[in-house]
């Protein structure tokens, strides 16, 4: 028989590597906190497993070091990275009787607790229910793996897709994650550009066997316009960084939202009318600009204007297969748009060209 550890619901964060993904998960856990009754007696146990401690130093966490070479075992033989995150869940429901692991670039709408409250034994709590395995015929993971997975009963085009930037598990059903982990070591090789090889795995192993909770509602995973997001909560940081549970600091997680930035309707037609004043390439170029400049009440809206501006430039070079500095002076300085930069148009120039050459 398993003993576990008495314990309170155990929130787990994995989190190496670059600066953002630490700046990332520092916001999420107070996000967290900023949701509960009492920060002193928070009802959870938070752990980060981490190969740098110092970012949490302010934080009421259990930090966990993890030196290269675990990290490095945790995503053999293939070295696929998502791999540890199963790993890291399949042990710590080895300690304890329930768990959630959450990706860093997330952050709480709601109480985590609510989490807790729908990891139910027979249950896999992941971030998001979607569309079913045979929505997008034409994805790798479909052509490649479907007959596979039919010849073995595991799955059929009716299977839900999932989002795994949740899990949540009770230690009872901690087989679903050696499933999934087998998966994904036997099927890397015929997938190993489907970068959701991993969520892919873990619907697959819960298929006929869990049912599915999803918890969208309590927390934001920003996956999409990610920089956006990433810019809200570095201005948070710089602003809160040195309390990051202050009075100020928990009052100002509710300002950086879920939403992202965007002028007023009648604001964003005006940016459109200017822009057809500009050559067709570059249209959406002038309006994400504008986007970028817009002056937001909320402050952490402000403080995307860097991340516009640089999607902006982005798209501009897709669209154009690449842009050289001059091509880009010129477009910035073309009178509709110079005036309706004003003065920040120095400042957006710039920033641009900056980009440009990273």
């Amino acid at each position: 028989m398993q003993h576990f550890l008495p314990s309170r619901p155990q929130l787990v964060y994995l989190a190496f590597g670059p600066a953002t993904y630490h700046q990332e998960a520092c916001f999420s856990i107070v996000s967290a906190l900023a949701h509960l009754p009492s920060i002193a007696d928070p009802a959870i146990d938070i752990h980060v497993y981490t190969d740098n401690a110092e970012p949490y130093g302010k934080l009421p966490v259990t930090v966990h070091l993890l030196d290269e070479a675990t990290r490095t075992a945790w995503n053999q033989p293939h070295g696929y990275h998502f791999r540890s995150k199963h790993v890291l869940m399949r042990q710590v429901l080895q300690q304890y009787p329930q768990a959630v692991l959450i990706d860093t670039d997330t952050f709480f709408r709601k109480s985590p607790l609510q989490l807790f409250q729908r990891v139910k034994p027979g249950t896999l709590l992941c971030n998001s229910i979607d569309a079913r395995y045979g929505h997008n015929p034409q994805c790798l993971l479909y052509t490649n793996l479907l007959d596979i997975l039919k010849s073995r009963g595991l799955a059929d085009t009716q299977m839900s897709l999932i989002n795994s930037g949740v899990i949540g598990l009770c230690a009872e059903d901690a087989q679903v994650l050696d499933r999934s982990i087998a998966m994904m070591d036997e099927f890397y090789p015929l997938a190993r550009t489907a970068y959701t090889l991993e969520e892919f795995c873990l619907a697959v192993a819960a298929y006929r066997n869990l049912e599915l909770a999803e918890c969208t509602d309590v927390i934001h995973h920003y996956w999409s316009r990610k920089a956006q997001f990433r810019a809200k909560i570095q201005a948070w940081l710089r602003k809160h960084g040195d309390d990051p549970l202050g009075a100020a600091a928990l009052a100002d997680v509710a300002l950086v939202n879920d939403q992202l930035p965007r002028p007023p309707t009648l604001q964003r037609l005006g940016y459109k009318a200017l822009s057809l004043t500009m050559p067709s390439r570059e249209r959406q170029f002038v309006r994400e600009l504008l986007y970028g400049c817009y002056p937001y009440p909320n402050e952490f809206d402000r403080a995307c204007a860097s991340a516009w501006w640089d999607k902006a430039l982005e798209n501009l070079n897709e669209r154009c297969g690449g842009i050289d500095p001059e091509q880009l002076r010129q477009c910035l300085r073309h009178p509709s748009l110079r005036l309706s930069l004003g003065s920040r148009r120095k400042d957006v120039e710039a920033h641009l060209l900056r980009s440009r050459q990273r």
